[in-house]
């Protein structure tokens, strides 16, 4: 081939058939018998022929492409979410088209949709955090195949979530197990759909422990947040433990505390959520719950699939997350 890329042609005459049945392999053409598919597909091996994306879709009426609806908040989730799934589909062979919103409402989200639709994209992964994505969201009739990652499960078969309740109810049963009683929440903001779920999982566990729980100290996922909160939290130390929303609460959180000669894990044990990549550089490395973002990916992709090919759609099973215990979590002295 003289480092000539192979073209559909060459396949052809590797295999000893014409052009348009290469074309019918590539595109899962039902009327091509077994054998002479797998002739084509070894002689597209053999040459290293990667069929053109632009001529599938033409064939199949489809763009190869899926859009995403996010939100422009620098949390970590949302963003961590988005590259998950942008990773799942383009190992599925898709190109992936992303509108990060500044702001929340219909407008904003008319915009975004608009922009996507005259893109000719073939489904839709909405990534929504806060309640009133939804609702801008269903306030359109969207004619395409979508999915939805909220926590809230609005979508049914259609929402893909983490199990943030499952995540909450992990660390609070951790720190009960190792003795703590008395056990502090700094949740989330009050509407983002993720905190409303991880209160409602360190509720559950504390009463299932026959445990008060106080109303849980409502942050905004900021280190600021968790570093002056510890300050007025020294002094006047009434809890043994603190589970927290996030792992930047916490790191303000553990930063204030050291400065203010609390200890953790000695007079205060510190729990996070999210496992960021700097978690376990803390000092001290902070015990935190961690969420499968790549399986999260590969869910969403795996049912705009689904939807596309007309397959019946999987019940609707949260992912869980897993514990990471770390060296912010000890039993409470005596």
């Amino acid at each position: 081939m003289g480092g000539k890329a192979a073209n559909i042609r060459d396949v052809a005459r590797a295999a000893g058939v014409s052009h348009q049945t290469v074309s019918r392999v590539i595109n899962n053409h039902p009327n091509i018998s077994a054998a002479t598919r797998l002739r084509v597909e070894a002689s597209m091996e053999r040459l290293h022929y990667r069929p053109s994306r632009v001529a599938q879709a033409l064939a199949n009426g489809r763009s190869g492409t899926i859009g995403i609806v996010s939100t422009d908040n620098g949390r970590y989730g949302p963003p961590k979410t988005q590259r998950a799934i942008e990773t799942a589909a383009r190992d599925a062979g898709y190109f992936v088209s992303t509108v990060n919103l500044a702001s929340i409402g219909h407008e904003p989200m008319q915009d975004a949709l608009g922009h996507l639709v005259d893109q000719g994209i073939d489904g839709l992964v909405l990534i929504a955090p806060q309640a009133a994505m939804l609702d801008s969201f269903d306030e359109f009739s969207l004619k395409l195949p979508f999915v939805t990652v909220d926590s809230a499960g609005r979508g049914g078969r259609r929402t893909v979530a983490i199990d943030q309740a499952e995540g909450a109810r992990l660390a609070t049963r951790h720190l009960v197990g190792l003795g703590h009683r008395r056990i502090m929440h700094i949740s989330g903001p009050s509407d983002w759909l993720d905190s409303q779920a991880r209160v409602q999982g360190w509720r559950t566990v504390m009463a299932q422990a026959g445990l008060p729980a106080p109303e849980p100290v409502v942050g905004d996922w900021s280190p600021r947040f968790g570093h002056d909160l510890a300050i007025e939290l020294a002094r006047h130390l009434d809890v043994t433990a603190v589970f927290v929303s996030n792992d930047q609460m916490a790191l303000g959180l553990l930063q204030g505390l050291h400065r203010s000669g609390v200890r953790v894990p000695a007079d205060l044990s510190v729990v996070g959520f999210d496992d960021i990549p700097e978690a376990e550089f803390f000092w001290p490395a902070l015990t935190t719950v961690r969420p499968d973002f790549s399986a999260l990916g590969r869910r969403c992709v795996s049912l705009l699939l689904d939807q596309l090919t007309g397959n019946e759609l999987p019940p609707e099973l949260p992912i869980p997350p897993t514990l990471t215990v770390r060296e912010s979590t000890a039993p409470p002295r005596a």
